[in-house]
C-alpha cells in the first residue's frame, strides 16, 4: 500500500495507474484520480482557528515516533540544536510524522537563512529557530523560511512538494516558523519583535531565558517567571500566537495566560511511569 499526501492509502494496482494525457509526469494522483495536494500542517491549522497544539520532544528515530504516533500528538519536535538530528536524518523522521499525520517541528542551531530552508527542503513543516533578540532577527527568520514575496527561500520542491504541481505556490501557507524569546534583550526587544509578520508562534524557552538574567539553572526564580508571564502575556496581548515548555504542573498556569502552542518531552512521563510500576511491584511483594 502506498500513504498519499493527504493520508489516504493508495492499493497496489492504483499507484501504477497510468496518468490522464498530458499531465506532466512529475505530478502524482490519489485512486479516485484527483491531483495530490500538499499536506496539511496539523500544528498550523489548529493554532490558527486558536485550538491548543500539543507537539511532543526526545525523538531521535523514525521507529519511536511510528510507537508513539497512536497516542494523538499534533506535532513531533525534532532537535537539531541540542541534539543529533542532521539533514541526512530529516528524510526519515518527517515522514514517520506524516504517516501519523503529526506536524514536523525541528529546531536548528542557528539563525540561518540557508539552514532554515535546507530544512524545510528535507521535509520539515515546522522550523524553530534560536535567540531571535531583535527585529532583524524576526527578520530574517522570515526571509530564510518563505518563498517570495514573503521571503527569500530558495526556489527548490522540498520533500513535501513532490507530486504536488501548486508546492511552490502554496507552501507558505503551510510553513510554521517558530521564534524562541529566550534572552532578556529579547524581553526588552519583545514589541518591535511582534511586530514581524509571518512568524507563526513566539516560543518562551525558559532555560536560556533563566540564565541570561543571571539565574543559570534555575528556572524557577521569582524574578524568572515573572519576565517569563510578563512576555506570554505581551505576546497573547499582541494577538500573536504563545508557546512555550509545559508540564503537568504549569499547562494550567500557562493555558490560563492564552498560551497555545504547547512543547513537552517524554522523559519525566517515563520517569513517572516507571516509578509508579516499581511501587506496584513492591506493594505486591510487601
Amino acid at each position: 500500500m502506498v500513504a498519499s499526501r493527504v493520508g489516504a492509502t493508495l492499493s497496489p494496482s492504483a499507484a501504477v495507474a497510468p496518468m490522464p494525457r498530458g499531465i506532466m509526469p512529475c505530478q502524482a494522483y490519489s485512486n479516485e484520480g484527483e491531483l495530490m495536494q500538499l499536506r496539511p500542517n496539523r500544528v498550523k491549522r489548529k493554532l490558527e482557528v486558536g485550538e491548543p497544539a500539543f507537539v511532543i520532544g526526545g525523538f531521535t528515530h523514525a521507529d519511536d515516533i511510528d510507537s508513539f504516533g497512536p497516542v494523538g500528538f499534533d506535532g513531533v519536535w525534532l532537535e537539531g540544536e541540542h541534539g543529533g538530528v542532521d539533514a541526512a536524518d530529516l528524510g526519515n523522521l518527517t515522514r514517520a510524522c506524516d504517516i501519523w499525520g503529526m506536524t514536523s517541528v525541528v529546531r536548528v542551531n542557528r539563525n540561518d537563512q540557508g539552514l532554515i530552508y535546507r530544512t524545510l527542503d528535507r521535509g520539515a513543516q515546522a522550523i524553530v529557530v534560536p535567540h531571535v533578540d531583535s527585529r532583524a532577527d524576526a527578520e530574517n527568520v522570515v526571509a530564510g523560511g518563505k518563498f517570495p514575496p514573503l521571503g527569500r527561500r530558495g526556489l527548490f520542491t522540498s520533500r513535501q512538494g513532490y507530486g504536488v504541481p501548486g508546492y511552490l505556490a502554496e507552501a507558505n501557507d503551510e510553513t510554521l516558523l517558530i521564534a524562541l524569546i529566550e534572552d532578556i534583550e529579547a524581553w526588552r526587544n519583545l514589541d518591535d519583535i511582534l511586530e514581524v509578520d509571518g512568524i507563526g508562534v513566539f516560543f518562551v524557552a525558559p532555560s536560556d531565558f533563566a540564565a541570561s538574567m543571571g539565574h543559570i539553572g534555575d528556572v524557577g526564580h521569582p524574578e524568572v517567571q515573572e519576565k517569563i508571564d510578563d512576555a506570554l502575556r505581551r505576546i497573547v496581548a499582541a494577538g500573536r500566537t504563545a508557546g512555550t515548555l509545559a508540564m503537568n504542573g504549569n499547562a494550567s498556569h500557562f493555558a490560563e495566560i492564552g498560551v497555545r502552542f504547547f512543547f513537552t518531552v517524554t522523559s519525566p512521563w517515563v520517569a513517572a511511569g516507571a516509578d509508579s510500576f516499581r511501587a506496584a511491584v513492591s506493594e505486591g511483594i510487601g
